[in-house]
């Protein structure tokens, strides 16, 4: 998989956003700087298929508070979603899932699926009621029954884009 570099990111923290080793993506990257790298470059990230190989995607509106299941550009499934709140807003950006963790337990609910982005995800909640609002710390939160419907369709390296 390729990793687009963005404005202020570091090598050191692409590799904790895709939880792989700094020598890792070093060694991926035969011929890079790690102290110079710069917006717009390219990096590989072993380990990961392209997202362009799967046919599912994933949209988040955070301002509507849905994700949307995407199969080769035609709309499976619909979800409402919980957002983040006031200081720990939802990132926007695109990313991929990188792992998938069954009961994680508390605030998580039944399933958690990390995003390329350290600390956020797609996860159930142990309190259903905050669905369609801007309650969380910034992760997508979904009804534990649509976060496992979702976690067995869509495979790792699935592209989630998340817009306002």
């Amino acid at each position: 998989m390729i990793h687009t570099v963005k404005v202020g990111e570091t090598l050191n923290q692409i590799a904790i956003d895709y939880r792989k080793p700094l020598a890792t993506i070093i060694s991926a990257n035969p011929g890079i700087n790690p102290n110079m790298i710069y917006p717009g470059q390219s990096i590989v990230i072993p380990g990961f298929p392209s997202p362009n190989t799967i046919p599912y995607r994933i949209e988040v509106s955070i301002n509507n508070r849905h994700l949307r299941l995407l199969r080769n550009g035609s709309l499976q499934k619909q979800y409402p979603i919980a957002v983040g709140r006031i200081l720990y807003g939802t990132p926007v950006g695109d990313f991929i899932i990188i792992n998938k963790a069954p009961n994680p337990g508390g605030p998580f609910g039944t399933m958690w699926m990390s995003l390329s982005k350290q600390h956020y995800g797609i996860h159930g909640t142990n309190d259903p009621s905050s669905i369609g609002k801007a309650v969380s710390r910034g992760c997508i939160r979904m009804y534990n029954r649509d976060v496992e419907e979702l976690a067995s369709i869509v495979p790792i390296g699935t592209l989630v884009s998340i817009r306002p």
